[in-house]
């Protein structure tokens, strides 16, 4: 039987363990996107982890609108990470750069730019800004004239993401970010090529990641998408036939692995009763599949053991166990996390939570 503890190969990199630290928005960078050092304490701190998929990083001005998070679009930000990239990997680590268009769910008080997204539908809710909440604008709608800019953004930001020392990048379809608004029909109202039929829906998805994967190659190029259920507003009337057909489009492009999040009917951090995708997408991606959301040590390894999951990628529990591949390897108790310092620019809640021999 393969155990959560197993090495695995996920494309060009080699994971000591199946447990990977899920992509985690923590706001500690500059108001200029800049990676600072707080920031290489904590990813050296979670190095164990089979693979460390950075926090959401923005790949252009236009599409990063939470405030003080990474960018990979300038030569300083580059810079920035590479403290970051060479900590991890002194201690042993793996990290590969979660790419990041936020499409409609920007404010122009963060950006400076208007949202953009598949169709002009205003997302629920409201956007974090520097000034504090502020309802979310009424997106423009992507001109089909401004894709091919679109692609060379996200090509850029992959080559970007080598030279800063990454291991390879997680390109964001999920969770209603600008590739989710075109996937899924409850936003993308389009008429054009990129909209109506689900193959025209996936069409921004394969076109994105095919261009990613000239850019750096497939065995450093993965994905993540959101298939069950609404994510801020971001929904589909048939996931059952939408996501086959996205899972065979990453299939034929060789990508290293597959993230999928999905929501349970009791969900932590949003839930739904839509069924999970994961066995029928596994029909249809033969790659490595990675599962998250809510996954404790059973429930994780009784996915593995269906043969559904290669891996699991776990998020809040790693926020307050840099540890965590050991606490499970030895059941320790964990740590608590805390919700208010989630996004707080500090210290506190985020390089300060003890490791196991500190608690000893």
């Amino acid at each position: 039987m393969t155990s959560l503890f197993d090495p695995i190969q996920l494309g060009a990199i080699a994971a000591p363990n199946r447990i990977l630290m899920a992509p985690l928005t923590r706001a500690r960078a500059t108001r200029d996107h800049v990676p600072t050092p707080l920031m290489v304490d904590y990813y050296r701190q979670r190095a164990s982890a089979g693979l460390i998929i950075s926090e959401a990083t923005g790949i252009s001005r236009q599409g990063l609108g939470w405030p003080y998070a990474p960018g990979l679009w300038s030569q300083e930000q580059v810079e920035g990470w590479k403290p970051v990239t060479d900590a991890v990997h002194e201690a042993g680590g793996r990290i590969v750069a979660q790419l990041w268009h936020m499409g409609r769910l920007v404010h122009p008080a963060v950006t400076g730019e208007d949202a953009v997204s598949s169709s002009p539908i205003a997302a629920p809710g409201h956007a974090h800004t520097y000034e504090g909440n502020k309802d979310y604008p009424t997106p423009r709608a992507l001109e089909v004239s401004e894709i091919p800019h679109l692609l060379d953004t996200y090509a850029q930001a992959a080559r970007n993401a080598i030279a800063a020392g990454f291991d390879g990048v997680q390109i964001h379809a999920a969770n209603g970010y600008l590739i989710d608004e075109f996937l899924r029909d409850g936003v993308n109202q389009r008429s054009d090529d990129y909209g109506g039929s689900a193959d025209n829906r996936v069409r921004l998805l394969r076109e994105v990641t095919g261009t990613v994967v000239d850019a750096i190659g497939a065995d450093r190029t993965a994905v993540r998408l959101s298939p069950n259920g609404e994510t801020q507003g971001t929904d589909d009337s048939d996931p059952a036939s939408l996501f086959p057909v996205a899972a065979q489009a990453l299939d034929a492009l060789g990508i290293a692995f597959l993230e999928l999040r999905e929501l349970t009917p009791t969900g932590t951090y949003g839930s739904s009763e839509v069924p999970r995708q994961s066995p029928l997408i596994r029909q249809h991606f033969k790659g490595p599949l990675i599962l998250n959301s809510d996954y404790t040590k059973a429930s994780a390894q009784a996915a593995i053991d269906s043969g559904v999951a290669d891996g699991i990628a776990f998020g809040r529990p790693f926020i307050a166990n840099p540890d965590l591949v050991e606490r499970l390897r030895i059941d320790a108790p964990l740590n608590e996390w805390n919700p208010k310092t989630f996004y707080t620019q500090g210290a506190e809640g985020y390089t300060d939570y003890p490791a196991l021999e500190k608690v000893a």
